[in-house]
């Protein structure tokens, strides 16, 4: 039975998952502040965390702000109804995914199995096709999850790294945003969903600028992304200018 920490200070609403998840054979432990919250969440081995922002006397952001300093155990945050900023801030802790209140159950459920399913995918043991990816100074190796840059590992969240490994196993091709969203979210692409483009500009940021000076992941508008190999460098940036100041960095980066 997956075990999970659902942490938010509405009683109710609380009560109801842990009745509707436990008759899905889950099984829910919940807490109501965010001191509390932390203190469960780092001391026992949980299958995922749900998390609400608005918490007392330690909000969302800052608790998962210090879980990620000392755990990796997914966590999708529940956030207000059209508070992108919430959910961008959420991302860049290193949320895995995000919900908005008020939502149907049915639609929480297919979120935490999705969560569960790709993070005990990503924890299994290498299979013996595991592949080392390599584009110039950048080295993936598939079987560890582990990313190099110039030889210093890159610290990438399970999400991030799956987006990584898709672009870099399409060897400079494009791969399309609904692609990204079936395989690294375990979900459809919805309308106005952002969650994309925020693990998109987080792996540009942690990865830095390539050899060549230039960005390392090429924004095609309104179809996908690629990974620019060393020698596409001059030809890409010719077509498409340069990738880490597009509209959709610059709106993310806006709040």
């Amino acid at each position: 039975m997956h075990r999970i920490a659902l942490i938010d200070d509405d009683t109710e609403l609380c009560s109801m998952l842990q009745e509707y998840f436990q008759g899905e054979g889950l099984l829910v432990h919940s807490c109501y502040d965010g001191t509390g919250g932390l203190e469960a969440a780092r001391s026992q081995e949980w299958d995922l965390v749900i998390l609400d922002v608005c918490l007392p006397d330690l909000n969302g952001f800052e608790l998962l702000a210090e879980l990620r300093t000392q755990s990796d155990v997914p966590v999708l945050m529940l956030t207000g109804r059209g508070e992108v900023v919430d959910k961008v801030v959420g991302l860049e802790i290193g949320a895995d995914d995000y919900l908005a209140k008020p939502f149907e159950p049915r639609e929480l459920l297919a979120r935490v199995r999705a969560i569960i399913r790709r993070h005990r995918k990503a924890g299994a043991p290498p299979s013996p096709d595991s592949r080392t990816l390599t584009a110039a100074d950048l080295v993936l190796h598939a079987g560890s999850r582990l990313v190099y840059v110039n030889g210093k590992q890159v610290p990438l969240t399970n999400v991030e790294f799956t987006i990584l490994q898709m672009l870099l196993t399409a060897e400079g091709n494009l791969v399309s945003r609904e692609d990204i969203s079936l395989h690294a979210l375990n979900r459809e692409l919805a309308p106005f969903d952002r969650s994309i483009d925020v693990h998109i500009s987080n792996l540009r940021r942690k990865l830095g600028s390539a050899p060549w000076g230039g960005g390392r992941i090429t924004t095609i508008r309104g179809a996908g992304y690629l990974y620019t190999a060393f020698e596409q460098a001059d030809d890409t940036t010719d077509r498409n200018g340069p990738d880490d100041n597009d509209d959709e960095d610059r709106a993310l980066g806006s709040r």
